[in-house]
């Protein structure tokens, strides 16, 4: 019998990042300046990021190489196992090899520390006191207090409403690694303010805490604000998770036919993809599907233009995938894919036809979540159960075909911190949510205009 799960050790963890950018024909249009429209400069970014992370932003070399100091805390629990998922093969009857990169070891319980040590290992180096950032399911928002407690830097999180009453223990999680929480949309800025005057009872959004996150970065010298997704040098990071499953479907003999993760702002599946991609782009045959959730379809529903990041327009202009940056989803529990816009790398290489956009229901998704958990022990956080209910659906059509294909998927984080939203899955309290169109074209309508 092949092995079930394949390790590498700690000397063969990655030593350098992939950069998609130096592979991708033709290059991802520039951000623009928020005020002037023009395209931003190094100089235009340095209030909100760390220098070297801007470098990293618009790097078009190659391979970048991993600190000593990154990888030594990256050691804590990489590299993460590459696991061959016989058990659900056979619950699904399916002819199809299916693997997945299990992300789940990290001290967060997902792949965000990836960037979250990266960035604040950065930040340390520049002096930096104190970061700021958003967080939706709270995955993110671990993981920086995480790694901020590994540098001594304070850490300051905006969380999304909703899902700060849905995930209580990832905020308690932020508490024990010293972090400090805020409900967003909050009275501390006049990005929450404002939302709050117009609606008291917003229940948030990625957007709305990136902007209060932002605005509480500019206000203080010594602080500086940081990302979890959508951001080149986030993707660059995530790409460590890629190298290794490389090595790993080396050792296991096999190469994947279909590449799948769960997509919200893009970093994990970027992570996993973009090592894989380069061999698309060179004219290697595989397929590469990005799994959403019907109540905020991205890729599927929304228009590939410039727009922001956040609601109240602080942020550079990005030529991405967007539902408008006004656009308020649904409070579905896969709060970290709650998100109006994709990153920009991944957004141009699905212009270009390398990848391709499959959206799914709660419910569906759920249930395939009950199915892997029974099947390989594992309980998935709601946002990963997209990715696995993706190669639930690629496995069938092997089934239906007869066609022995590879699925490789990322398991992007547990779900322990999750268990009341199967509660409610149990209890047949989760409805499924397709969104408007006409919301959509609302939110779409008052994208900036940019040639």
């Amino acid at each position: 019998m092949s092995a079930k799960r394949i390790l590498l050790s700690e000397s063969e963890m990655p030593q350098a990042w992939y950069n998609l950018q130096a592979d991708l024909p033709g290059q991802i249009p520039p951000p623009r300046h928020p005020a002037t429209r023009q395209p931003v400069g190094p100089a235009d970014l340095e209030p909100i990021f760390a220098k070297a992370l801007i470098e990293q932003e618009v790097s078009r070399e190659r391979w970048i190489e991993i600190p000593d100091e990154i990888r030594r805390v990256l050691a804590i629990w990489r590299p993460s196992p590459l696991v061959r998922a016989f058990n659900l093969e056979k619950a699904l009857g399916t002819c199809a090899r299916i693997y997945f990169k299990d992300e789940s070891h990290s001290p967060a319980g997902s792949h965000k520390p990836n960037t979250a040590v990266a960035q604040a290992y950065y930040n340390k180096m520049e002096g930096i006191y104190q970061l700021t950032t958003e967080t939706g399911a709270g995955q993110w928002g671990a993981a920086l207090a995480f790694s901020c407690a590994q540098f001594g830097i304070k850490c300051k999180v905006f969380m999304v409403k909703v899902s700060y009453h849905q995930k209580p223990y990832r905020r308690s999680m932020m508490h024990v690694w010293g972090g400090e929480v805020t409900p967003s949309p909050s009275e501390e800025t006049e990005a929450g303010r404002t939302i709050l005057a117009e609606d008291p009872d917003c229940p948030g959004s990625l957007g709305i805490a990136i902007s209060e996150a932002v605005e509480a970065a500019i206000a203080r010298d010594d602080t500086k604000y940081t990302l979890g997704s959508v951001l080149n040098h986030v993707m660059l990071h995530q790409t460590i998770t890629g190298l290794e499953a490389e090595q790993q479907m080396k050792i296991a003999g096999d190469s994947p036919d279909v590449i799948i993760g769960c997509v919200g702002g893009g970093s994990n599946y970027a992570g996993l993809a973009f090592p894989f991609l380069r061999h698309k782009i060179a004219g290697a045959e595989m397929r590469f599907i990005a799994a959403e959730p019907q109540s905020c379809p991205t890729m599927s529903r929304g228009q590939y233009r410039y727009d922001f990041g956040d609601t109240a327009g602080l942020t550079p202009l990005m030529k991405m995938h967007t539902l408008g940056h006004t656009f308020i989803p649904a409070g579905i529990h896969a709060g970290g894919l709650r998100y109006h816009g994709m990153a920009p790398s991944l957004s141009y290489a699905a212009k270009l036809g390398l990848i391709e956009a499959a959206a799914f229901h709660q419910i569906e998704c759920f249930e395939a979540a009950k199915l892997f958990a029974e099947t390989e022990g594992t309980i998935p956080a709601p946002e990963t159960s997209h990715a696995i209910r993706a190669a639930i659906v690629e496995a069938l059509r092997c089934k239906e075909t007869g066609k022995e294909e590879c699925i490789l998927f990322n398991f992007s984080g547990h779900g322990i911190c999750d268990l009341s939203s199967y509660d409610r899955f149990f209890a047949g309290a989760l409805e499924d949510f397709a969104y408007p169109q006409d919301r959509i074209e609302r939110a779409l309508a008052q994208l900036p205009v940019i040639e």
